[in-house]
């Protein structure tokens, strides 16, 4: 195995592949293959060390390919017959037009929903994402694919995606980018009829700037993509969708801006008329003011055009921690806004209060404040994250109670077909009903898990262990050998792990209130465990620190300290550069998914919940959606379900709760052996993990829940 660093550029020449198998192309722009085994297995089996080399990346993949392994596809039947097999598969599927939703709501089909994300996480060949909020977003769409919604997507098509991360010996996160290749990307150019890219422009504080457009296919849907970076814009303006999230205050606005006003002006471009628009967090709230100037223009009053735009506005809320919303000084909203408020029929301060938040330094311009204000329809992430938001943003209905504040919640899910792993998803074809998957959603359909016996599923999963040690020594060994490692930076990268030791895993954004110290706070008492005669475990870490959260990197570097250490014996790894990639090999294979944030500030997190759908057992607080998904048989809670009011006594208590546990029941459950050396009754808590998470967690769930709930309720009646 090797990987994406080794592999040279690549001219941007076409395609030239036999005729027999030239549909490849087809199925590499789109991302339908990347939740179809056998379509992933099209592209690896042509040469496998060149799909690594490519990591996972088919249009790289088939520039780099030579003629002789193409060639000799053509001749090999076994693989003719997958490739016949999965181009039906595609194309049965781009053609049914009898979906879930078209069955749910057939008068519905004509009324586009657009979709509006900073970042989406489709997959690792595409860096267009920095963490949870860009996986949530590509399941999403994914799902709406699959039950035939019609959603419209847009977003940013980043020059460098997020960074790489490297972490140098001492522990310190450094951030690398590069840009990215477009033409080696699943992009297409949207042009005109005469063949030259579309583009719209908007000004801003005196200047005009100006974006181009691309759109990728996911399945049945359309993601259109904004990019500045073209020679009629300024220098700086070029810029503006370079990265996620930059900490620039004016670039950050003019970004958001470009986002908002700009995606619906590509729609409007493009010939949509969306009936409802969704915001996913608050980024994209400026589509709001978009739209009133619309109507507004259209002979609508301010009012009723406020009135319009909230009737069919989704708003969904991420953050609980106030500190976490976008939010701008007056002084930059009059440098940006000045000429469009009049547009909006509307006076300076009435402008500014369509979004005003005051703070103890003054009054701000809130992005979530307009984004509240101007729908109907807001939604927390999970029953937990409701609760806190309704209290968060009760001063916004200062006339209501805390609990009649018109914010309810969905909780999060993941998109099953995604992150299940290849090898658990044959063993359940074996299992369970032949369209299990389409029924992910239906909880009496995983209770055929039962049947599997214990050995073939506690195979699989060793299987799989062995598959992510394997995976961790070949990238330590990779990156030794390009001189990229120090010998102890080695170790720490995982060479020296036990397949089958009991596997902790813990990754996430490394942000200072997820506490990942907090497993480490004892290491006297870990060291023991760690190293137990005939009970070893190991735990990996993974994860990045936002480049500007210096909280976060100090706190990777103490951790990567800890890991250094001689004495845990190679048993503690920390896993560099995570993503979509690394994020499957982990969730996939660990015995153990570790959540420690401090409650209740996880909106509901999604990883979890993806480890549990191959049978890991979670070991969390009970906040975000474990709150919820914990029976008490899948997994284990980290203190009580309380808020403290002192966090370091919080600390204190979940550091204890979570010693307490990991010795006195997770070890002892996890080695308890019978006679064939088979974990029985842990094998039997892997069963009820699956079976009370993969349903009730699932994208499908939860995008039939934004369906019933948000998206139908706004949705005008098609007669009128």
């Amino acid at each position: 195995m090797v990987f994406h660093e080794k592999l040279s550029s690549i001219p941007p020449n076409r395609f030239d592949l036999p005729r027999r198998i030239h549909r490849l192309a087809e199925l590499a722009y789109n991302l339908w293959w990347t939740w179809h085994p056998d379509a992933y297995r099209l592209f690896k089996r042509l040469n496998p060390e060149l799909w690594e080399e490519a990591y996972h990346n088919p249009i790289r993949f088939l520039r780099a390919i030579d003629s002789d392994h193409l060639q000799r596809a053509t001749k090999d039947l076994a693989y003719l017959q997958l490739y016949d097999r999965v181009l039906g598969e595609f194309d049965s599927y781009m053609a049914n037009e009898d979906t879930w939703y078209s069955r749910q709501y057939p008068d519905r089909l004509n009324q586009p929903i657009a979709y509006f994300s900073t970042e989406f996480g489709l997959h690792e060949s595409l860096p267009i994402y920095a963490g949870g909020l860009g996986i949530l977003s590509g399941d999403h769409l994914k799902e709406a694919s699959d039950l035939g919604m019609p959603l419209i997507a847009i977003g940013f098509l980043y020059t460098q995606g997020y960074f790489t991360q490297v972490i140098t010996e001492d522990g310190w996160q450094e951030a690398r980018y590069a840009n990215l290749s477009f033409h080696e990307l699943p992009v297409h150019p949207v042009l005109n009829e005469n063949g030259e890219p579309i583009t719209i422009s908007i000004a801003i504080a005196g200047r005009e700037i100006i974006a181009r457009l691309w759109r990728i296919e996911v399945g049945r849907v359309p993601l259109y993509l904004l990019d500045s970076s073209v020679s009629a814009n300024k220098p700086t303006d070029r810029t503006l969708t370079e990265r996620l999230y930059t900490s620039d205050l004016e670039k950050r606005i003019t970004q958001e801006i470009l986002l908002g006003i700009g995606g619906v002006r590509a729609l409007r471009m493009l010939g949509y008329n969306p009936s409802i628009w969704h915001m996913n967090e608050g980024h994209s709230a400026f589509i709001l003011l978009e739209r009133m100037r619309e109507l507004v223009a259209a002979g609508r009053t301010p009012e009723q055009a406020q009135e319009m735009v909230k009737q069919t506005t989704v708003f969904t809320t991420h953050t609980p921690v106030p500190a976490g919303h976008d939010e701008f000084p007056l002084w930059l909203i009059d440098k940006c806004f000045s000429n469009y408020w009049p547009e909006l029929g509307l006076e300076r301060e009435s402008f500014i209060d369509l979004a005003r938040h005051t703070q103890p330094w003054g009054d701000m311009y809130a992005m979530s404040v307009l984004a509240m204000r101007m729908s109907t329809l807001r939604n927390g992430v999970s029953e937990l994250h409701g609760r806190v938001a309704r209290e968060m943003w009760n001063h916004l209905w200062p006339e209501r109670n805390v609990e009649d504040v018109p914010i309810t919640h969905i909780t999060n899910g993941i998109h099953s077909s995604t992150w299940i792993s290849h090898h658990l998803k044959h063993l359940f074809d074996r299992y369970l009903q032949d369209d299990w998957m389409e029924h992910i959603d239906d909880p009496d359909v995983l209770q055929g898990i039962d049947a599997i016996p214990d050995e073939e599923l506690w195979e699989t999963h060793r299987a799989l262990k062995r598959r992510l040690v394997a995976y961790m020594r070949e990238r330590a060994r990779y990156r030794w050998i390009a001189g990229k490692l120090h010998p102890v930076q080695v170790i720490a990268s995982g060479l020296m792990l036990n397949p089958y030791a009991l596997t902790i895993g813990f990754a996430r954004r490394f942000a200072t209130y997820k506490r990942a110290g907090l497993v480490l706070s004892d290491p006297d008492r870990l060291l023991e465990m760690l190293n137990q005669p005939g009970k070893p475990v190991q735990i990996l870490f993974a994860g990045k620190a936002h480049p500007a959260d210096e909280p976060g990197k100090l706190l990777i570097q103490e951790v990567y300290r800890q890991v250094k250490r001689a004495e845990n014996g190679g048993r503690l790894v920390f896993l560099e550069d995570y993503d979509m990639n690394v994020a499957r090999y982990m969730l996939q294979a660990v015995d153990v998914w570790l959540n420690t944030p401090r409650r209740p500030n996880e909106a509901s997190g999604t990883s979890g919940q993806k480890a549990a759908l191959n049978g890991a057992l979670n070991f969390s607080v009970l906040d975000g959606w474990w709150r919820e998904g914990y029976n008490g048989k899948n997994g284990w809670a980290i203190g009580e379900d309380t808020v403290y009011e002192d966090p370091r006594l919080q600390d204190e208590h979940d550091a204890a709760s979570l010693y307490s546990t990991l010795e006195n029941e997770i070890i002892p459950l996890y080695y308890d052996r019978s006679a064939d050396n088979l974990p029985n009754d842990w094998i039997g808590w892997m069963k009820e993990s699956i079976k009370s998470v993969a349903p009730a967690f699932s994208m499908r769930r939860m995008v039939k829940d934004y369906i019933h709930k948000l998206y139908i309720p706004a949705l005008p009646d098609p007669g009128e």
